[in-house]
């Protein structure tokens, strides 16, 4: 092989994505029961995979799942949910819902995630999941990180594509959290919501520069507080404003009358 070869491989090879090499990664990982397996060995009766997505948005709120699934009962097709087709993300979901022992999903918003930082709000949403759960889980297997409970925890590094369980609750939590972005795109329709579900793309970039951010924008992200022109703000939000003004102007005038 040539030195020009090698030379053109390796710049191929240097122009590759962060993203797409993990991508590349997550397609080599299989997705089994071994995890739960073990646990369920070890006496853990109700084992919960646990997940979040939104973590990388711009918009809105980032949500977490939890489901325990039934060893009685297998879902084929289980696996990370960024690489599931979103029509077969539908189905499957269902189908989890449908044949899980338990299931539950919670939500923080991006005002929270301004307040403590997105990693912190990924982590509570996952433990507000995990403690929506009926029956209550025995077990948790988490995906990279540690939640804030007594629970025995394992933290599972690419969790949803190495565990059935996370995978699960990754498809779940990816489900809900489109349809909840979708449902803003009417109001919003600069952004493209329903395309890019809040995520970083051009044309959201370009909307955010030409527009500004929205309310439900994520103040404390560097493309959106950059964004140079302020933040839009709701005609119900000034209603509201209008209306504790008046309440707060009525007040005096009450207690006048009553003397």
């Amino acid at each position: 092989m040539s030195k020009s070869t090698r030379t053109s491989k390796t710049s191929k090879a240097e122009k590759v994505s962060a993203a797409t090499a993990k991508l590349r990664l997550l397609k080599r990982l299989r997705c089994t029961l071994n995890f739960e397996k073990r646990a369920w060995a070890a006496g853990a009766q109700h084992v919960a995979g646990v997940d979040e997505v939104g973590r990388g948005s711009l918009f809105g709120p980032v949500v977490a799942a939890a489901v325990i699934l039934d060893p009685s009962y297998r879902i084929r097709g289980l696996r990370d949910s960024k690489l599931i087709p979103a029509e077969r993300r539908e189905e499957l979901a269902l189908r989890i819902r449908e044949h899980c022992i338990a299931w539950a999903i919670a939500a923080v918003d991006s005002a929270r995630i301004d307040q403590i930082n997105i990693y912190q709000a990924s982590r509570l949403a996952m433990l507000h999941a995990v403690q929506k759960l009926a029956p209550a889980a025995s077990c948790l297997l988490v995906d990279a990180v540690k939640l804030d409970c007594e629970l025995p925890q394992q933290p599972i590094i690419h969790g949803d594509a190495l565990s059935a369980s996370i995978a699960a609750a990754s498809i779940l939590a990816k489900v809900e959290r489109d349809r909840m972005i979708s449902a803003w795109d009417p109001v919003f329709p600069m952004y493209g919501l329903a395309s890019n579900k809040g995520y970083c793309t051009p044309h959201h970039l370009v909307a955010l520069r030409e527009h500004g951010p929205s309310p439900l924008h994520r103040q404390s992200f560097s493309p959106v507080w950059n964004a140079p022109i302020p933040q839009e703000v709701l005609g119900f939000m000034l209603d509201e404003t209008a209306a504790e003004v008046v309440s707060v102007e009525e007040e005096p005038l009450a207690a006048i009358s009553e003397v």
